[in-house]
């Protein structure tokens, strides 16, 4: 059977839950304000695409390939990236609320998460060498034997780290979320002083 290919194009307030989006190859695609939530993309692959105000929550995502995706202002509930192709993995994410998602033992260096929310985000095992949270909540999210080198906290918040069960080396926090370090050992922190 031949796969699809398909490049620049835009898919503009489409919902693929009534409407089958094709499977194969998109490059250089934009899908805005399009609702996949639940749909199964396994095994598509997404090239230099952009997903604009769009649903994706819960959808499926074994073997999909998102090589340099952005997403920006989206859904994104309860995905399972580390179901994901890992070929070439890389996108970034603006202003998008990926709560509950799942990235355990995924490789995703040099991330940029930027003014998203990623409560109860599972990060165990992944590898986020160089990865920007600037502006995040981070609160529940699961950090354990997670590689941290190089990454960058210094704007977000609500974050709880154990430091025994992680690699550390020249990540960046910032002062006054420092507590996000210390919150296992149950002391307490004068600010005043």
């Amino acid at each position: 059977m031949k796969e699809n290919y398909i490049s620049d194009d835009t898919f503009d307030t489409v919902n693929f839950t009534q409407i089958a989006l094709a499977g194969g190859e998109y490059e250089n695609c934009i899908f805005k304000n399009c609702n996949f939530e639940n749909v199964n993309l396994s095994d598509f692959k997404f090239t230099d695409c952009e997903f604009i105000e769009c649903n994706l929550s819960m959808t499926q995502l074994l073997g999909t390939a998102f090589r340099e995706v952005s997403f920006k202002d989206c859904k994104m509930y309860g995905m399972s990236f580390c179901d994901c192709n890992k070929f070439g993995m890389s996108f970034t994410f603006d202003n998008c609320s990926l709560n509950n998602s799942i990235f355990y033992q995924s490789t995703i260096r040099k991330t940029v998460f930027k003014n998203s929310k990623l409560i109860e985000v599972d990060f165990s095992e992944a590898d986020l060498t160089a990865c920007i949270f600037s502006g995040c909540d981070l609160s529940g999210a699961v950090f354990e034997r997670t590689n941290l080198e190089k990454a960058d906290f210094r704007n977000s918040y609500n974050y709880t780290i154990e430091p025994s069960l992680n690699r550390f080396k020249k990540t960046k926090f910032s002062l006054s979320e420092i507590q996000g370090l210390l919150r296992q050992l149950d002391i307490e922190i004068d600010e005043n002083s």
